[in-house]
């Protein structure tokens, strides 16, 4: 028998790709329980199944920043209270992170993809489950996106829980209208402008805005991060998905001052905000 439990939850968060450096992504969870029949009849109650996996998500993927252990020009120091995390573009510009423990999941992987980092889950979350479940497999599934979408990550530091961590992420669709129509060139440029970008607050900033970014906060753990200023979009706000949406509503008004502007901002999978100008 099999149990399967389709879009059981999503994951939002970060992690360092070889080729793309840090990246924030949004993954669908689905699930598919084998195992024998208790005397309930049941292999596992839907509200455990779902209670536990989530459960488990939050505390151990979800507002993270994920690194693949494996990778090249990799350095790690980690001790009882935090991780830090060095690495080198391809182009040869610096990486790093220094968070608490808790912030940075460390995967024995070369690379994560939805099904590397699935098989690393996959054993892991066996174990929540009572004997009658006997196997498990789960697949991580990227939203179907028709039109416009970027990926980026962020920290809030004036949030009180897991989104003050200052490395983890969405992969979001964007939506822009002018005039109460659809711009599809307006959204395809913002998706483009914001590719794999890190999303900053200015007040965070310690250093000025040359080469390199480097953003520091106490949220009320110590957050660190330093990284390309290409690979950067600085805000004078905390990084909310409203402040978001009302940044990019300012911007794309300010190249069509004649029109009406409506910006649709996604947060990761089915939530975001919307602002007008």
């Amino acid at each position: 028998m099999k149990l399967f439990v389709d879009n059981l939850t999503n994951v939002d968060f970060s992690y360092l790709d070889a080729r793309r450096g840090l990246l924030g992504e949004s993954w669908l969870v689905q699930l598919v329980l084998d195992g024998s029949l208790n005397e309930q009849g049941m292999i596992c109650d839907f509200g455990i199944v779902k209670k536990a996996v989530k459960r488990w998500f939050d505390d151990c993927i979800d507002h993270a920043l994920v690194v693949p252990t494996g990778m090249n020009d990799l350095v790690l120091q980690q001790d009882a209270q935090q991780t830090e995390v060095a690495w080198k573009y391809p182009g040869g510009e610096t990486f790093y992170c220094r968070s608490p423990r808790q912030a940075i999941v460390l995967v024995e992987l070369d690379s994560v993809t939805p099904e590397s980092l699935a098989r690393w889950c996959k054993d892991r979350l066996l174990a929540l489950f009572p004997d009658e479940v006997q196997g498990l497999e789960i697949s991580f599934v990227p939203e179907n996106i028709q039109g416009a979408y970027y990926h980026y990550s962020h920290g809030l530091q004036q949030h009180d829980g897991n989104c003050q961590r200052i490395a983890h992420g969405h992969r979001s669709r964007i939506e822009i209208f002018l005039n109460g129509q659809r711009a599809s060139e307006e959204e395809a440029r913002w998706a483009e402008t914001l590719r794999d970008i890190y999303i900053g607050t200015r007040s965070h900033l310690q250093s000025g805005e040359g080469e390199e970014h480097h953003y520091r906060y106490d949220a009320p753990q110590e957050f660190e991060i330093k990284l390309p200023a290409s690979r950067c979009h600085l805000m004078d706000t905390e990084t909310t998905v409203e402040q978001i949406a009302c940044h990019l509503a300012e911007q794309v008004k300010q190249a069509n001052p004649d029109c009406d502007v409506m910006v649709k901002a996604f947060e990761g999978v089915g939530k975001g905000a919307i602002a007008t100008a």
